[in-house]
């Protein structure tokens, strides 16, 4: 399930790592801003908050009816399931 949800996670996750290489780490000197991204960043919280919200909302109703259903020890459960949406953008990554 969580490797499905994966899938469409790609999406917040990209926007996250966009937002933050753009924002608090290229402040830091971490990293360099996009070029052409001057509109300030209020627009792309505006489209990141609700997305990455959702996406939040939707992998949490899905994995609380499992936790409740598993074998497997609480924290076991919660840290695989918040790494296995990871993995279809680790393999975009690694394969590009």
């Amino acid at each position: 399930m969580n490797l499905l949800l994966g899938i469409p996670g790609v999406v917040p996750f990209w926007l996250l790592w966009y937002v933050t290489t753009n924002g608090p780490l290229a402040a830091l000197g971490w990293t360099t801003r996009e070029p052409t991204e001057n509109d300030g960043m209020a627009l792309w919280l505006v489209i990141v908050v609700p997305v990455v919200t959702l996406y939040g909302l939707i992998w949490w109703l899905a994995n609380t009816p499992l936790r409740r259903r598993t074998a497997l020890a609480p924290h076991r459960y919660w840290l695989l399931s918040l790494t296995a949406p990871l993995v279809p953008t680790a393999a975009l990554i690694l394969n590009s």
